[in-house]
């Protein structure tokens, strides 16, 4: 089996060689970057199959190198844990709004990374089941391709994104408080708290446009797909 590659953007090398030495332990390949410039470049033509990236970067920062990941279609969709050293709600969130699948906040344990990055994986990986299409009026699901259109038009949703509008569409009027879509869309392993939820939401609102109707929120109660 292919082992997965993992490229680590940060600028401090000690951080680096300590993520680099757990994460190849777990069986990972690793690659590095040392600023967001030729942290870009790499992984535009390595495609790696997750990438972890330190907000804080000399040159261009990690909330750049996150925003021009996700607006190439060759790297839109590989998953992105942020690592940061900022404890402030905002500056996480504002990485789960430009793309980024999940957060590690500084100082953290090889070990949390690492669950992390596989928790992540998990997400991400397509599901071996039998080639399965949803339709919801201009709205499509692929759920083999792991394409998403609207009115004929592609979308490009992050892999947490692309969970997330799935889950709520194989579930069509049901309402769904965050805490059961962490569960369901998220997985139970994973560590999110419930305005990750409201992020992931309204991002995908906002790149399905006109179909982005299709996802209601009940006041006081949480989220439904609309049946």
């Amino acid at each position: 089996m292919a082992r997965s590659t993992v490229l680590v953007i940060d600028d401090e090398k000690d951080l680096y060689e300590l993520i680099s030495y757990n994460l190849e332990k777990e069986g990972f390949v690793v690659r590095g970057a040392l600023d967001g410039e030729s942290g870009l470049a790499a992984a535009r033509d390595d495609l790696p199959d997750l990438i972890l990236v330190d907000l804080m970067l000399p040159g261009m920062d990690g909330f750049e190198v996150c925003r021009r990941l996700r607006s190439e279609s060759r790297t839109a969709s590989i998953p992105i844990i942020m690592l940061t050293a900022k404890s402030g709600e905002s500056d996480r969130v504002l990485g789960l709004e430009l793309g980024a699948d999940d957060y590690v906040t500084k100082p953290f344990s090889p070990r949390e990374v690492a669950a992390r990055v596989k928790a992540v994986l998990r997400r991400a990986a397509p599901r071996t089941v039998a080639p399965s299409v949803i339709r919801h009026g201009n709205l499509v699901i692929d759920m083999t391709r792991r394409e998403v259109s609207c009115e004929g038009d592609p979308i490009q949703l992050t892999a947490s994104e692309f969970r997330i509008l799935h889950f709520l569409a194989v579930h069509p009027g049901q309402v769904f408080s965050r805490s059961e879509l962490i569960d369901g869309a998220m997985g139970r392993d994973v560590t999110v708290v419930d305005r990750t939820i409201d992020v992931h939401i309204t991002g995908v609102r906002k790149k399905l446009g006109p179909c982005g109707e299709l996802i209601e929120t009940v006041r006081g109660f949480g989220y439904r797909f609309r049946s």
